[in-house]
């Protein structure tokens, strides 16, 4: 088995180093500001806009001429990309009906501050979930040789509900809400991680169909919407069970892994065909 796995490594440059780096991160500030005065100008001269290849001759002018010579002391790798950076700006600008910002020049200090302070939290925050998404799955596969999970279309769960102009949503808000949570708490990052360690650990996951796993009872088999009267509280109406939605969607998923094991998955395509509030006893 060919096992892929990817190394993070923090830089440590020295002073001249950093200084250098400083330097090269300046000329493209540099290129980048200098060619978006150029387009703008260009385009306030009624002119057509101006492509990157010629913007790139108007880069090689530059570090050969008088006035900036100093261009010539940096790679010309990051210079070129700091073109096609703005030269991609400007597409976006102007496709789709203009729904992406104007390439602009400098901020205040204080839109900066406030930038990196926000920037600084939602790295915390992508942090904080990635350790806990690590740590989680890593405990799962060393402890778990068989996992089951339901089979979520985490893409089209977290799809917009606001339609079009034509055709608006309903409940924008709420489902906005739902897939806000949906992506915060990384469902489709914790089955990838799980999915790639538990073959590391010489397990086994497998997915089953989610439908109905949390309104079907445990224990006498009863499927019914009114099985579920809260989102947290399941409380079967046909025998009276009680247990937290949660636990019950869990003993659901894990008891149709099984018939998944036993029968493959012609008996899970067979369940699935059952209408709520029907009344079917499962095995076990």
């Amino acid at each position: 088995m060919q096992r892929l796995q990817a190394f993070k490594y923090e830089l440590k440059p020295d002073g001249a180093q950093q200084r250098l780096m400083r330097r090269y991160a300046g000329s493209y500030r540099f290129v980048y500001n200098k060619a978006l005065a150029l387009q703008q100008a260009n385009h306030a001269a009624g002119e057509t806009f101006i492509g990157y290849v010629a913007m790139a001759k108007h880069l090689t002018a530059w570090r050969n001429g008088t006035e900036t010579p100093w261009l010539k002391d940096a790679p010309v790798h990051p210079l070129q990309h700091a073109l096609k950076d703005l030269d991609k700006a400007y597409k976006n600008f102007f496709a789709n009906g203009l729904r992406a910002s104007r390439p602009s020049g400098k901020f205040s200090n204080n839109w900066k501050k406030a930038k990196a302070k926000v920037q600084k939290i939602h790295t915390k925050i992508a942090n904080a979930r990635r350790d806990f998404l690590h740590k989680a799955t890593t405990t799962i596969s060393q402890n778990h040789a068989v996992v089951f999970v339901e089979e979520l279309q985490v893409w089209n769960m977290s799809q917009s509900a606001a339609g079009t102009a034509e055709n608006p949503g309903t409940n924008v808000a709420a489902k906005s809400g739902l897939n806000k949570a949906i992506l915060d708490q990384g469902w489709g990052e914790f089955r990838r991680q799980l999915d790639y360690k538990t073959v590391w650990n010489g397990g086994m996951l497998f997915t089953v169909p989610p439908q109905y796993t949390s309104q079907t009872c445990p224990c006498c088999g009863h499927v019914s919407a009114d099985n579920r009267q809260t989102q947290a509280c399941f409380a079967c109406v046909a025998c009276g069970y009680e247990n937290h939605a949660d636990v019950v969607g869990a003993v659901n998923v894990l008891e149709r892994g099984h018939r998944l094991l036993a029968c493959g998955d012609g008996a899970l395509r067979l369940s699935m065909k059952q209408k709520p509030a029907e009344v079917s006893q499962l095995s076990g």
